[in-house]
């Protein structure tokens, strides 16, 4: 399969379309995170659809002081990944084809869930990534579109802004793709040092030790949910060495049911280790919240949660997360 590259919306549109059209957008700097998005995309929209991946390096979702000038543009190398993933075609337009006019002045507002998190951290930032994610699917006019769950309140966003302004198209969510050590793929990684990236796996490892406090909870609570708090019960136990681990099992499941908790205390921990190693990481938020609106769940919270942090290593700054699941049937 040869790759097409087309840099403008009519050159795009004049192309006859048969099957489902997916569509990947990126920054370009594409890695296997990026390739895999790919991948699914092609077997989304089978043999008879097409895939299109757009590269676009969008000016209004960069802040002051942030990476604009010195993001890596690498278009030769995308064409390569995106070809060899399976693409159709590389859209990747210039900056006035895309805002012809200039900064547009009518733009896309995020609302409460942008302000949160990343949104806080990096003001206005959601506003320009749904303004530019709206107008490449207006400009691509995709039946399904892919992004991944690394960013998930990126993710969530999107998926808010076709609910709730009625956009026809599909959104699907790709897990995060990691490599061997843990760290999340990203196109910043590639500015970190041998010393730096050794700092930056604390991120992954992180969201682990939560993962693994969180699983550890679950199976207690669902032992305490197994065994009867029945004297007779209690004796039947004890007869075979077991009564300790029931009680350990009930106080756990008692104490913090799901135990939100205790998962960002493991998490924590971890990262205040990390804050002193040379380079040090330099926390900027860690949280456990609820993907729907993206604020921080309660102890008595159950569904699904997404355990997420963000931090500098040196000038790079990197996010990750993990979906955990809280609560059992009792």
């Amino acid at each position: 399969m040869t790759t097409t590259l087309l840099r403008t919306t009519g050159e795009l549109h004049a192309r006859a379309r048969t099957g489902r059209r997916a569509v990947v957008m990126t920054m370009g700097a594409l890695h296997e995170g990026h390739a895999t998005l790919v991948r699914t995309a092609r077997e989304i929209a089978g043999p008879d659809g097409e895939v299109v991946v757009t590269v676009f390096v969008n000016p209004l979702q960069f802040g002051k002081g942030e990476d604009l000038d010195r993001y890596p543009r690498t278009l030769d190398a995308d064409l390569k990944v995106a070809e060899q993933a399976g693409a159709d075609v590389v859209f990747a337009p210039a900056v006035d084809e895309v805002y012809p006019g200039g900064e547009p002045q009518v733009r896309i507002t995020a609302g409460p869930m942008g302000e949160r998190l990343e949104g806080a951290s990096r003001p206005g930032h959601f506003d320009g990534m749904l303004t530019v994610v709206a107008k490449l699917l207006h400009l691509t006019r995709p039946d399904v579109a892919l992004y991944g769950q690394k960013d998930a309140q990126q993710l969530a966003l999107i998926r808010r802004m076709v609910r709730d302004l009625n956009f026809g198209v599909e959104i699907v969510g790709v897990p995060t793709v990691r490599e061997a050590d843990g760290l999340a793929l990203s196109s910043r990684n590639r500015y970190l040092s041998p010393q730096e990236r050794r700092t930056a796996l604390a991120l992954s490892r992180a969201l682990f030790a939560g993962r693994d406090r969180h699983a550890a909870q679950e199976a207690l609570a669902a032992r305490a949910r197994e065994v009867p708090a029945t004297h007779a019960r209690a004796e039947a136990l004890s007869a075979i060495g077991e009564s300790r681990a029931a009680a350990d099992a009930h106080a756990v499941a008692k104490a913090s049911p799901g135990g939100p908790a205790a998962v960002r205390a493991a998490a924590r921990a971890v990262l205040d280790e990390a804050a002193r190693l040379d380079p040090p990481l330099e926390l900027d938020y860690l949280a456990l919240v609820d993907p729907s609106d993206f604020t921080e769940i309660g102890a008595d919270f159950t569904g699904e949660a997404v355990l997420a942090v963000a931090a500098r290593v040196g000038t790079t700054r990197l996010i990750d997360n993990l979906p955990l699941t809280f609560g059992a049937a009792s």
